[in-house]
């Protein structure tokens, strides 16, 4: 049984403990109404914007077109850039995002396929390197600080095209994950090269159909040209909105992490100091039975 003084070291450390957790948890809190807005914001445009290349690249003569569009004609090389938090403390946030990309990369090396990993954020790299180290040829750290800026996504877009146009890939998929609350984030996997024409989809809630499917546009210049100037550009756009995902997700899941920490925190005290007022009562009642055993001796 532990003593009086190891039980009050014990309470008092719970204590400070829960003191931190309950001030990181209302930081996140601050930061988190600030960074839902920024990617709340960002997603009408990120969305609109693949829409219309998509558009546009359904209406370019077939295979032909820029290589982000068309791709290098073989799928051997597989960039894999995954989007985490620099910093721990946010549940299973970082962790989720880096399953959904050990998952892949085991699957693509079992095809036969060659991976490389560009991680954002430390702790996606801290998670892939005990079983993937050799994949990994770089990480990018601080790029969510203080926040994520559309010139910081830039730089990422301009090395991924880079490295595409020196052949280093043939496939870029990005990892992050989708803000929805506080208490959940979905991780999503993006194709960002070459660009993936999805299907045509139903209409926004409150949009008519006719806004985004069987509409004709007559582009000048043609679709060729504007594909080539934007889709570098479109690269830019889904790593910020990702980004702005992430930061959002992450302070929701360390607000709500911190909490349960507090509380658990609390609890913890609760049982300690039930402990220590125990252990102080049988004490306090082995010393009075002494005394009446010695004063009865006597």
């Amino acid at each position: 049984m532990a003593s009086l003084k190891e039980l009050r070291s014990r309470i008092a450390s719970v204590k400070s403990t829960q003191k931190i957790t309950s001030a990181m948890k209302m930081v996140a809190a601050a930061k988190l109404k600030r960074a839902q807005e920024q990617a709340e914001a960002s997603r009408p445009y990120a969305a609109r914007m693949a829409r219309m290349l998509g558009s546009l690249a359904a209406g370019a003569a077939g295979g032909q077109g820029p290589r982000l569009l068309t791709g290098t004609g073989k799928q051997e090389v597989y960039l894999l850039v995954v989007a985490t938090a620099d910093r721990g403390l946010a549940g299973a946030f970082n962790s989720s995002i880096a399953r959904e990309a050990a998952r892949d990369i085991e699957r693509l090396l079992s095809e036969g396929k060659t991976v490389k990993v560009l991680c954002i954020g430390r702790k996606g790299r801290d998670v892939l390197r005990r079983n993937y180290a050799s994949l990994i040829i770089d990480t990018l750290e601080d790029v969510s600080k203080p926040r994520p800026t559309f010139e910081k996504s830039d730089e990422i877009a301009q090395r991924i095209l880079n490295m595409y146009e020196d052949g280093d890939f043939d496939v870029c998929n990005l990892y992050y994950a989708r803000f929805k609350s506080a208490i959940s984030q979905i991780v999503t996997r993006q194709q960002l090269v070459p660009f993936a024409v999805e299907e045509p989809q139903e209409a926004p809630e409150g949009e008519p159909a006719a806004a985004t499917n069987n509409v004709v546009y007559d582009y000048e210049p043609d679709e060729e040209a504007i594909l080539a100037e934007l889709l570098p550009r479109n690269l830019a756009v889904q790593i910020y909105n990702a980004l702005l995902e992430n930061n959002a997700g992450e302070q929701g899941a360390r607000m709500t992490a911190m909490d349960n920490a507090t509380r658990n925190a609390g609890e913890m005290t609760k049982k300690l100091s039930l402990e220590y007022n125990r252990t102080r009562q049988a004490a306090i009642t082995k010393e009075l039975i002494e005394i009446v055993s010695a004063k009865e001796a006597m």
